[in-house]
């Protein structure tokens, strides 16, 4: 008797245990800083003590001997970056447009990447969570990866272009606050389509998609082909 194909994925507790301290980490404290300092001293306060808090966060993990991924680093050197400019320029505009522009470049290469059938998505999703070859070449997965770079670019255009207009429109607290809700709910936008995306076209070959708390088993088995 053969068993149906499984493909493993974390559950929606598991994944908030994990992303609800990142977001207090590198949303929740920063916003409180930088609106306070925005508040109390001014520009560069604002953006002095946004940057310190990260750089705390950098020094906390290498202190306690925890590993620091690079897309920290790279955020912090980025974040360094943007805070010599906008001090220096003196305009919060130029801090704030850098990465929105970056989200936009990002959503032009994900609509290329389909117009030239190599979709992104499916470069992103073998970097994190390598998928047998058998099923990467497989027509319903194939389709998927079409449909979530579509997405994917839709999702960050829009996110490019609701930011701009924000910038223009809006005092700089309600921007702030604003942009510091659109990023997740952006991201929850793209997340979510995704998993159902998958889940249909997996059905379609017969895998069922199930969902563990053990993000241990989640690495180990990924995408498992089970027989009996």
């Amino acid at each position: 008797m053969t068993v149906p194909e499984v493909f493993v994925m974390p559950d929606a507790r598991s994944v908030l245990a994990r992303a609800v301290p990142s977001l207090v980490e590198a949303k929740l404290v920063p916003l409180v800083l930088f609106l306070g300092g925005y508040r109390l001293a001014g520009v560069a306060a604002a953006l002095v003590a946004a940057l310190a808090w990260s750089i705390a966060v950098l020094v906390r993990r290498v202190v306690l001997g925890r590993r620091v991924p690079g897309l920290i680093v790279l955020g912090l050197v980025g974040l360094v970056g943007k805070t010599v400019v906008a001090l220096l320029s003196g305009s919060l505009a130029l801090y704030f447009l850098q990465p929105t522009l970056t989200t936009a470049l990002v959503g032009c290469a994900f609509a290329a990447s389909v117009a030239t059938g190599r979709p992104l998505a499916e470069r992103l999703v073998h970097d994190v969570w390598p998928i047998d070859e058998r099923w990467s070449s497989h027509a319903d997965v194939r389709r998927f990866f079409t449909r979530l770079s579509v997405l994917w670019a839709a999702t960050s255009l829009a996110n490019a272009a609701v930011t701009v207009w924000l910038l223009q429109t809006q005092p700089m607290t309600t921007f702030v606050m604003a942009k510091s809700v659109l990023g997740p709910l952006s991201a929850v936008g793209a997340i979510v389509p995704a998993v159902v995306l998958l889940r249909r076209a997996l059905r379609r070959s017969g895998v069922r998609i199930e969902f563990t708390r053990s993000h241990r088993r989640v690495a180990e088995e990924g995408l498992v082909a089970a027989t009996a």
